[in-house]
């Protein structure tokens, strides 16, 4: 990761590390696979009681960073999560507990999360024809005093173990003068939500997807204003994409790992399979794909940190970047490996497969090339208006 950590954070990482390592071995999470949830609550509990799900909380809501930066504090976790395939809703918890703490209100709620005896989760995605980044078909209206929300999400993260979902949809807005965005924080109790499992690669993530049939909740449910969330649904989806790379590049890690490993103990025709020329050509690329994956992530996160105006850009770089070359990185090691490598009993496809859930949501690679020149248009749209007002 970071060439430089401070000795707290050197400490915070090595203890999630080690609490890792003793509470969710291979063993372990092969053993969750069969379970409902993923992940014990009490499991859970104990991850929060390490500072898991409060760093991008305000100290006035019980939270706190470690550093004084809490994405990159997050990040560091983040990363063990990938180098270990944990279990946990890491990123929707936090997603929700920041997006709650920023707007104000519902502190019973931020209270449980920071806890770790509640999960909620975000609600974005949608199934096709609406499936591509940004793409939206949920309609959020208000009806007198309350709130109603119409569509349907996926995937949607621990949505089962989930006590309120983050609604994202669109209002319309006749006056034209907001962005026609709202948030909603929907029980999962409320009378219309359906939630319907989907089966995931991974093998302690699940994924669902909800229906919201004319759910009906109160206007202070509403996070934000109503058609003006825009700003707060773009700065989530950077922090959910900043986690998702720090825990793709920490599987990238552990795998490159292991095949090295593997690569100087097997022995073909008397020679270790490290001491042939193509796979030191390979060895080498796979090295420049992990390093330049590290610095990418780093480099969004420091940015989202800031609040720098590249920092979309930069998110959606690293997004495609570790997406594409992770999984040529994974897969080639998985080829080094030979038939043990395609074997469940082998780790490797452990980290496979956590980096094939990262690498799909949140906007897969292609779509976040789409949105790279989006950005580079509309940059290129706004100076040539500048210039022109300053010639006229």
């Amino acid at each position: 990761m970071r060439l430089e950590l401070t000795s707290d954070q050197e400490f915070f990482q090595d203890t999630t590390a080690k609490f890792l390592r003793e509470q969710v071995p291979v063993a372990e999470v092969r053993r969750l696979r069969d379970e409902a949830a993923g992940f014990e609550p009490d499991y859970w509990r104990r991850g929060a009681e390490l500072g898991w799900t409060s760093l991008l909380v305000g100290e006035a809501d019980g939270g706190g960073s470690i550093s004084g930066n809490g994405i990159v504090d997050l990040t560091l976790v983040a990363h063990e999560f990938g180098r270990h395939a944990a279990p946990g809703p890491l990123a929707p918890t936090n997603v929700v507990a920041s997006a709650l703490s920023a707007a104000g209100g519902h502190p019973e709620l931020v209270a449980g999360l920071l806890a770790g005896t509640t999960v909620a989760s975000t609600c974005s995605g949608e199934p096709r024809p609406h499936d591509r980044l940004g793409a939206m078909a949920t309609q959020i209206r208000v009806d007198g005093t309350d709130v109603v929300v119409r569509g349907v999400k996926r995937p949607v993260e621990s949505a089962d173990q989930s006590s309120h979902l983050l609604v994202t949809g669109r209002t319309d807005d006749s006056g034209g003068t907001r962005d026609g965005i709202t948030q909603v924080l929907v029980p999962t109790a409320a009378p219309g939500v359906r939630r319907t499992p989907m089966r995931s690669v991974d093998l302690t993530r699940r994924f669902s997807e909800v229906h919201f049939d004319d759910v009906r909740v109160p206007l202070d449910a509403v996070v934000g204003e109503v058609g003006g969330a825009a700003a707060q649904v773009e700065r989530q989806l950077q922090l959910a994409v900043v986690i998702a790379n720090a825990e793709s590049v920490g599987a990238m890690q552990v795998a490159l790992e292991l095949t090295i490993e593997w690569a100087f103990d097997r022995y073909s025709f008397g020679r270790p399979l490290a001491s042939y020329q193509e796979l030191k050509h390979r060895f080498a690329d796979m090295k420049t794909w992990l390093e330049a994956s590290h610095a990418i992530s780093d480099a969004a996160a420091d940015a989202v940190a800031s609040g720098a105006p590249v920092a979309g850009e930069l998110v959606s770089i690293a997004k495609a970047f570790i997406g594409d070359h992770g999984s040529e990185l994974l897969q080639d090691c998985v080829q080094i490996h030979g038939g043990i490598g395609l074997t469940f009993e082998h780790d490797l496809h452990l980290f496979l497969r956590r980096h094939t859930v990262d690498r799909a949501i949140h906007g897969t690679p292609a779509d976040h090339r789409q949105r790279i020149t989006s950005i580079i248009e509309r940059a290129e749209r706004d100076e040539r208006d500048e210039r022109d007002g300053h010639a006229a």
